[in-house]
Order: C-alpha cells, then sequence, then structure tokens
C-alpha cells in the first residue's frame, strides 16, 4: 500500500479495512472476491490508486492463504536469512526492491524479528534518503538508487538498512527541500551542508 501516498495513510489501510468489515481473520479476507475489495476501495477512497491497490490487497490475501497457510509470520518464521525474507516479499503482487526491503527492514528494526542475517536488507532510497545522504556528503548530488544503496553497504555492509530510517526521518523532520532546521537536526555536527 506504501506507494505514493504518506506512509501513515497507507500503513493505516489494513485497520481501515478492518473496520469496515468488522474482521481481520484471513478466512473472512480470502472470502472476499476481488470486485468486493475493487468496491470497498473506490466507496472508501483508502488510496490515490484505488483500482490497482485493491488487487494488491485481493492478491496479498490470497497469497497469504495459500502459501503461508493464513499465516503472514510464516514468511519470517524460524530465522531465514535476510534475502529468504526479502524475496519472499518480492513474489507479492505490487511488491519492487524498495517495498521488499523495507518490509524485511521494518521487521528487522521495529519489531525485532531474528534474521540469520541482515545484510541483504538495503535501504529504501526515497526523496528524504537521497537529500540526506546528499548534503551529509556521502554520495553525490545527482547519485542514482543504486550508488545510493551501495554506498549504505559500504557504511555498514552487516546491515546497510539500518540507517534507513534515521535518514528518513531527518529529512523529513528537520533537512527539507527548502529551508532545512540545521541548527535542529540530530546530525548537525557531522553534516557537510551541501544544500
Amino acid at each position: 500500500m506504501d506507494r505514493q501516498i504518506k506512509a501513515e495513510i497507507a500503513w493505516l489501510i489494513p485497520s481501515k479495512i478492518k473496520a469496515i468489515l468488522g474482521s481481520f481473520d484471513i478466512n473472512d479476507l480470502v472470502a472476499l472476491k476481488a470486485a468486493e475489495y475493487q468496491k470497498l476501495f473506490l466507496q472508501k477512497k483508502l488510496h490515490r490508486f484505488n483500482d490497482t491497490m485493491a488487487d494488491v490487497f485481493y492478491r496479498g490475501v490470497q497469497d497469504i492463504y495459500s502459501k503461508y497457510e493464513g499465516d503472514a509470520s510464516k514468511i519470517w518464521y524460524d530465522k531465514p536469512s535476510s534475502s529468504t525474507v526479502v524475496y519472499r516479499f518480492l513474489e507479492f503482487k505490487g511488491s519492487g526492491i524498495k517495498i521488499a526491503t523495507m518490509a524485511a527492514n521494518i521487521l528487522a528494526r521495529q519489531f525485532r524479528i531474528e534474521f540469520s542475517d541482515y545484510y541483504s536488507i538495503d535501504i529504501s532510497p526515497d526523496v528524504h534518503i537521497k537529500r540526506v545522504m546528499t548534503r551529509m556528503g556521502f554520495v553525490p548530488k545527482n547519485a542514482s538508487n543504486e550508488m545510493i544503496i551501495y554506498k549504505a553497504r559500504e557504511l555498514y555492509p552487516e546491515f546497510p538498512g539500518i540507517i534507513d530510517f534515521s535518514c528518513w526521518e531527518i529529512g523529513r523532520e528537520w533537512c527539507h527541500p527548502t529551508k532545512p532546521e540545521c541548527e535542529k537536526c540530530l546530525v548537525n555536527s557531522e553534516c557537510k551542508k551541501i544544500i
């Protein structure tokens, strides 16, 4: 769901669906047809791309039910490698490398899910992360996403994605595109302030 809308809105969509349906049980979710999800997304205006995201949500529910016996935690069960978890997320419709690594990163970082390693969890470059890494002097202004990813791998090979949330939060809170609030920023003393 986290595509071209604010993260806070995207991550609330499952909660909104639960409120609408009165349930978030996998058996109830899998029983709904694709057309019913389309109608629900369109009527409630859950996303900027309601048609596409309704299909992504529907197929995700179907995949969790059929591939993981209705238990999403089986995606990361039993300390798999980070590459296994990223690959499993890539199997879901609508999930590219950025969303797959971000999902694995959130599991590891925020939910403390143990993996056998973390080196396949990359940073997920967005406008905030690009801006922060450029201004700090880690990458040039015209850096590609690949350059940002490989710089993060260079900075912390064991878990390159660990810096993802910090850079994102700094970019959102202080390192604005215009009028950055450098004096309030957590990394003010370390930043090269290439603006």
